[in-house]
């Protein structure tokens, strides 16, 4: 996973995250700050996802912007 991609572009990537994964907390985004494996944590934790299965979902997002 790129995570220039996502650090670089995060304040406009925030809006479209927030709307892809609803239970994650506007002070989550905040703290994740672009961090990929933060987020990557953060999906884990809220969706109950393997870590394999959040990096490919941050992975596959960071893609389609």
């Amino acid at each position: 996973m790129n995570k220039d991609i996502i650090a670089g572009n995060w304040s406009q990537m925030k809006g479209k995250a927030q709307a892809k994964w609803g239970d994650l907390t506007d002070d989550d985004f905040d703290v994740a700050e672009g961090n990929a494996e933060y987020l990557s944590g953060k999906l884990q934790e809220r969706y109950g996802w393997d870590r394999e299965r959040a990096d490919r979902e941050v992975r596959d997002f960071s893609q389609t912007l």
